[in-house]
Parts: structure tokens; sequence; C-alpha cells
């Protein structure tokens, strides 16, 4: 076939996927191809909304270095991650739930013990998180490891700040022998996802926000189980209802309650703290 027309022209590309090797691979092409072109049908793109749509997905990956991935921002807020999410991560009932990675995970952070301060000489309000690791039948595991990333209380990550020396707002803490586990950090705050690459642009011409409520990510692994990417929300954020990137669930939010005097650790604060208390449920590894 060489005439070809708006009508034919899927076909004949389908046509053109009959010698690739990898059916996954070819199921996926074919079913994008299909998608793509009855999107271009039904909005009956013009060929000046098609460069700009050129133009957009070069921004975003220009915008993409070591620090920021401008197509996970993409990704998130137009719901994509968080259905990639949903369909990859189902779990049965009583397992903590998981929701989406975030551009700003970074490997290498440093093992603490319990009790430490993930958030060494960041500025906030201090905080004291505690809770238990436990399965779904309720028993608890030792030896789990929360690798835990957070922003400072200003509502910036680490990597977006500049002449940064180390990290900040992370590290990995250890279950004890009861599956208990303990950190103090500075309470999260809201924060806007960036706005300054094609994203933001994105986000304002669909009249959306781009704030995120509170939170602390945190992915929960042990030996024997299914390891579990989540967040830890903080309850009565103003953005809980609007999250930019659709990352909040019901399960995952929790109170920070505001204390002063005897810590969870033992000490006495001299100063008003906030604690929160979360249980992480791991499944069983398939």
């Amino acid at each position: 076939m060489s005439d070809f027309t708006e009508r034919n022209l899927t076909d004949a590309v389908l046509a053109r996927l009959g010698d690739a090797a990898d059916p996954r691979f070819k199921q996926i092409m074919s079913s994008l191809i299909r998608h793509l072109h009855d999107f271009v049908r039904d909005v009956e793109l013009t060929e000046g909304e098609w460069f700009e749509a050129i133009k957009f997905l070069t921004a975003t990956g220009q915008k993409c270095d070591d620090k920021r991935q401008e197509f996970i921002l993409l990704s998130d807020t137009l719901g994509v991650s968080m259905l990639v999410d949903a369909i990859n991560h189902r779990k049965p009932g009583g397992a903590t739930e998981s929701t989406v990675f975030g551009p700003f995970y970074v490997n290498g952070s440093p093992s603490l013990p319990k009790w430490a301060n993930v958030s060494e000489g960041v500025a906030g309000e201090p905080t004291y998180v505690s809770g238990q690791v436990k399965s779904v039948d309720g028993k608890p595991i030792a030896g789990a490891q929360l690798d835990l990333w957070q922003t400072d209380g200003e509502g910036f990550y680490d990597v977006q700040l500049p002449n940064l020396k180390g990290m900040q707002g992370r590290g990995k803490v250890t279950t004890d022998a009861e599956g208990r586990y303990g950190f103090r950090t500075v309470k999260p705050v809201s924060y806007p996802i960036p706005t300054d690459g094609p994203v933001g642009a994105m986000l304002n011409g669909m009249g959306r926000h781009p704030y995120r409520p509170a939170h602390i990510h945190a992915i929960v692994s042990a030996p024997g189980f299914e390891p579990v990417t989540t967040h830890v929300f903080v309850k009565g954020d103003a953005y809980l209802q609007s999250d930019a990137v659709f990352g909040v669930k019901n399960s995952l939010i929790t109170d920070f309650v505001k204390r002063e005097g005897a810590a969870p650790d033992g000490s006495k604060s001299a100063t008003p703290f906030w604690q929160a208390h979360y249980d992480f449920v791991l499944a069983a590894a398939k």
C-alpha cells in the first residue's frame, strides 16, 4: 500500500510491526499507535499544534539532568505514574499501599541508628516519627529497612539547593527485634513541584496548581517481603484533596501531634516538637 489517507494510514503503520521479534514490544507499540492516531483524528490536530507538541517534548528532555527528571514530573502530573503504580502494585488487604516514586530520590543515603536525625542541620520544626513494620498477619518484621527522604522545613529537597555539601533530609533506618523504628527529622511541609520548565507551563495552561501536600517518602523493604514505595502524609494539609501528582491515599495519612516535655527517644526536649506514628505492613514476596 502506498496511497495513504487519514483512514487507512493506521493499518499501514501497524502492518509494518509484523516482523517485530518481541511480542510484548509489538503489543505495546500497536496499542500506542492506535490510540495516538485516534487522538490525532479525534481532535483534528493542526500542524501548528503538532509542532508545539514536538517543542514541548524537546524542552522536557532538555530540562532533565542528574538532579531533575522532568519526564517523571510530566508522568506524575498527568496521573500516569499513579496508574502504572496501581496496576503493578496490587496489594492484599491490610498491606501498606504504594504511591508515586517522585523525581527526587537519590541513591546512597547513609544508614543511621535508631532516633538519629535524618534532617541534621536542616531548618524546620523538630519532629519524631516512630512505628512498627509488620507482616499482613501482624507479626513484627525485624531488620526491615526504611529508606527515607523529604523536604526541609521550607519545602525544598536537598538536590534543589545550591552549593549543598552532602545529603540532607535522607537516610536509612532499620527496625529492631520487635520490628520497631524511630527517627528524628523536621516536620514536612507542602511544596510546589518545579514550575520553571515545560511541565509548569502545562499546569498553568490547565489552570492547575503545582502543590503537593506535606509528606515523608519511604521505601520499606525486608527479605521475604514485597518492598513498598510509599509516603506518610500529614493529616490536615490543605492540599490532600488536590495533590498535583494524584499520590494521596487515605490509608497513608496520619496525625502529626504537637507535644512538649519528654520526647519519644527518652530525652527531654527544651522546645515543643511534633510526633507522628505510622505502622507499615508488608505483603509476603510472591
